[in-house]
């Protein structure tokens, strides 16, 4: 009698560790970010394509707006999304720095950010930005970007005034002559070219890390069935994209509140074409890591080449990507 309950205990906790291996692979609800440097995010958001592929599942879909790389890393830190939307290069600052995600997806390759002045302005080289002020969003890829440029023209971070502030306040700071230059993102970038006249100082398109799809590394573990499912409608947003450029500049510009010419500037700055994730993108962050500890951002002896390996995880992708 003594074994025959021991067994059924046995068999009774074994079933309760299976209905919570259950129920933690079916959240009832998956958070997702929007981001207006995230084109694909807002055709998903317009179409509801998401919605549709986890109702048979009872999951329901939030979004939620990220204003920026270091908005959706901070969500992801503090569990208020499990999907965020992060440029190649500042997810790996936050991954080193102890942010515990995983690189999924690449939704695009774009040239989003460069060094922006006034239309009015007479600098005409970075050199030229030493003793001025220059508006970034730190923890971001233009804030990096910002660093690499002023890297290779051979200023100090120290040598010039770095004003933090989120993207939107960058521009309208530049447009009001309260800083020198502005680390500028699209389409806000794109929107102070066609509005107000500002210009690019410097450009490096391989100095552009790789928009990436970010989950925690929690709900991978517990949903993987649950990422290949939101990966999958990020693939039929990208071939939309990829057939449908006018209609989606419509989306961009509806969405950010843009113009359409702006949302056609912007739109035209993004690839689309490869979406796993693997060595193109770590040969790419791993040229871009030296700034990282060169500038002191993540912690004294920190490998930053084995979190880029151990960030990107393409096997998600590759299961979904036809």
């Amino acid at each position: 009698m003594r074994f025959t309950f021991k067994k059924l205990s046995i068999v009774f906790a074994a079933a309760l560790l299976s209905s919570s291996m259950v129920m933690a692979q079916t959240p009832k609800e998956i958070r997702v970010d929007y981001a207006y440097y995230s084109p694909p995010s807002l055709v998903l958001k317009k179409f509801g394509w998401l919605e549709e592929d986890l109702k048979g599942d009872n999951v329901t879909v939030k979004w939620v707006l990220s204003q920026g790389s270091n908005r959706a890393l901070e969500y992801l830190n503090s569990g208020s999304i499990d999907f965020g939307s992060t440029a190649g290069l500042a997810a790996v600052l936050s991954k080193a720095n102890g942010n515990p995600i995983k690189g999924v997806y690449v939704f695009s390759q774009p040239e989003w950010t460069a060094l922006v002045i006034g239309k009015d302005s007479p600098i005409k080289s970075v050199t030229e930005l030493k003793g001025k002020k220059v508006a970034a969003t730190k923890g971001t890829d233009p804030y990096l970007f910002l660093l690499r440029s002023l890297h290779d023209a051979g200023i100090k971070k120290t040598d010039v005034e770095i004003v933090a502030l989120q993207h939107a306040d960058g521009r309208a700071a530049l447009e009001q002559g309260r800083v020198d230059a502005w680390a500028g993102l699209d389409p806000l970038m794109a929107a102070s070219q066609v509005d107000a006249g500002s210009k690019l100082l410097y450009r490096n398109v391989n100095y552009n890390t790789y928009g990436f799809l970010n989950t925690t590394e929690k709900f991978a573990n517990e949903n993987p069935d649950q990422v290949k499912k939101v990966l999958a409608a990020y693939e039929k947003a990208r071939k939309w994209i990829l057939s449908h450029p006018d209609e989606t500049a419509q989306i961009i510009s509806e969405e950010a509140k843009i113009s359409l010419p702006v949302a056609q500037l912007q739109l035209s700055r993004n690839n689309f074409k490869n979406p796993i994730p693997g060595d193109t993108q770590k040969k790419a962050l791993k040229s871009a890591a030296p700034i990282l500890t060169e500038e002191e951002l993540v912690k004294k002896g920190t490998d930053v080449n084995v979190v880029i390996d151990s960030w990107i995880e393409p096997s998600y992708a590759k299961a979904v990507v036809k």
